[in-house]
């Protein structure tokens, strides 16, 4: 038990969060600039173009011809896709709070956080950058937010499209600055992992003061009462499997990575929330802070 510990302490010691449950922010002050990108550039013609890219000249790379964009503004399936999008989004007033207030969390704990420029996009439904946060640019991929039931979605995995709501976009803009604000840790055993994706967890709880449990994690109730439920036995079989100290990289994509159902190759698998090793890791941040104040 006292190699846990120390492994726990030594991973932890780059966690700079301030323990405080209910932080003032009244003299957190920041700048939120929203660009709505996604309807300068539907509600544009030829005509406005090139007043676009000089505002943006990093959404117009120079290998595409100006013909590409001007279609692009005139594609029937783009416009319907941004007709979609309008219907929730018209009126933004209320993400932007959120990231306002996201903004001011992250400045009360990382004092030293340059709040970047927002811009709202459409990506065509990619879901691998429905938030994008570059140096001083973030993007939002709007299309990527209207609901689980989207028709846009008819072909996407349940545990995916359940995370491309409204109520979800701030845990995904919250998550894109964890990931950059959590240290990496040099330790690639599967507990470090574990941890790893938990401090970000528990970063995003802190950032996300009041944001239900599971739309952090992105599971449902029913995922979080089976894990809570079945702790013990999950570290049993990671103890008895002799997993917690292993560098298999493959664990991740059994344990940590998004996926429909964790992978203990047993009978129930599809009973368990996917990535059960950041749940893990979670408590294990919870309990080590607890102990340590």
């Amino acid at each position: 038990m006292g190699k846990y510990l120390f492994i726990l302490g030594f991973i932890l010691m780059g966690c700079s969060t301030k323990e405080k449950s209910t932080p003032d922010l009244s003299s957190v002050n920041v700048h939120t600039e929203v660009h709505r990108f996604d309807q300068a550039f539907y509600n544009s013609s030829a005509e406005g173009l090139q007043g676009l890219k000089i505002k943006y000249p990093y959404l117009f790379p120079v290998q595409y011809a100006d013909t590409a964009w001007v279609n692009k503004m005139n594609d029937k399936d783009e416009l319907e896709l941004f007709a979609e999008t309008e219907k929730l989004y018209h009126d933004f007033k209320a993400q932007e709070a959120e990231i306002s207030d996201l903004f001011k969390h992250i400045k009360y704990y990382y004092p030293g956080f340059k709040e970047p420029k927002v811009l709202t996009v459409l990506t065509n439904v990619a879901q691998d950058n429905k938030v994008i946060l570059a140096d001083s640019l973030l993007f939002i991929s709007l299309d990527l937010f209207l609901g689980k039931d989207h028709p846009f979605y008819a072909d996407f995995p349940n545990y995916i499209k359940r995370k491309n709501t409204k109520d979800h976009m701030i845990v995904d803009v919250a998550d894109a600055f964890a990931v950059k604000l959590v240290p990496p840790s040099g330790d690639r055993s599967f507990v470090a992992r574990m941890i790893q994706s938990g401090k970000r967890l528990y970063l995003l709880e802190h950032l996300l003061e009041g944001k239900p449990e599971t739309e952090i994690l992105g599971y449902e109730k029913e995922q979080i009462l089976w894990a809570e439920e079945n702790e013990a036995e999950i570290w049993n079989f990671f103890i008895e499997n002799d997993l917690l100290f292993s560098n298999d990289q493959a664990l991740s994509e059994r344990f940590i990575d998004e996926a429909p159902f964790s992978k203990f190759y047993l009978a129930n698998d599809q009973d368990s929330p996917g990535g059960i090793g950041g749940w893990v890791g979670l408590q294990m941040v919870k309990n080590f802070k607890h102990k340590s104040t």
